[in-house]
């Protein structure tokens, strides 16, 4: 395992770039606001779990063959973008049904939707390959669990935030709940909010 001093390094570097809002947070944050804390929290752990395809991608090397392939790279991020893009479409088209079933259906299917829009994420890819070698030392241990370990544990810290966004996301739902018009206004933004995300994913250059 990396000495201290990379420890310190990694945690440091690690938890700002968990602070930082990005794509993961922004579609958490979408799924609080239309389905409550529930639907959050699966997200939350939905997008952990698709984070941790891509650390065990790394350690077997297959992300290095994503991010060489300008053709594979071009796929998964139109993939994405195109599931986010379903998923904007069909929040806004439950945006004026029923809190029982609107929200419900969401909190049903957000742990698994969060697992696929974070496992179709070439950028999250990307990032593992590139950050987490940063902080490996071979000659401490053998590559590949290290690679595990500091994975693992950047995925624990980016949850941190989003769990702290899907509180304050889905105690507002709540509030907005009692108003049947803010209900559905903030489903339609929550749609919104997605449909952005995606058409921003397709629109990002292809180039890793």
């Amino acid at each position: 395992m990396p000495d201290l001093h990379h420890w310190l390094a990694f945690f440091a570097a690690a938890a700002i770039l968990a602070i930082i809002p990005g794509p993961g947070m922004l579609y958490v944050l979408a799924r609080s606001m239309g389905g409550g804390i529930s639907s959050g929290l699966r997200s939350t752990a939905g997008t952990a779990v698709g984070g941790l395809v891509h650390v065990v991608s790394a350690m077997i090397g297959l992300s290095a063959v994503l991010v060489a392939s300008a053709t594979a790279f071009e796929v998964v991020r139109l993939a994405g973008a195109a599931y986010l893009l379903w998923l904007g479409i069909q929040t806004l088209r439950q945006a004026r049904k029923p809190f029982a079933v609107g929200g419900s259906q969401q909190s049903d299917h957000a742990f698994g939707q969060g697992i696929v829009t974070e496992a179709l994420n070439p950028k999250t890819a990307l990032f593992f390959l590139t950050f987490l070698p940063q902080f490996v030392q071979p000659h401490r241990g053998p590559v590949a669990a290290q690679v595990f370990v500091l994975g693992v544990l950047s995925i624990t810290l980016n949850a941190i935030p989003d769990v702290t966004v899907t509180v304050l996301a889905g105690r507002m739902q709540r509030l907005l709940h009692r108003s049947p018009r803010w209900w559905t206004r903030q489903r339609i933004g929550s749609g919104i909010l997605l449909l952005v995300l995606g058409t921003a994913s397709a629109a990002t250059s292809s180039s890793p």
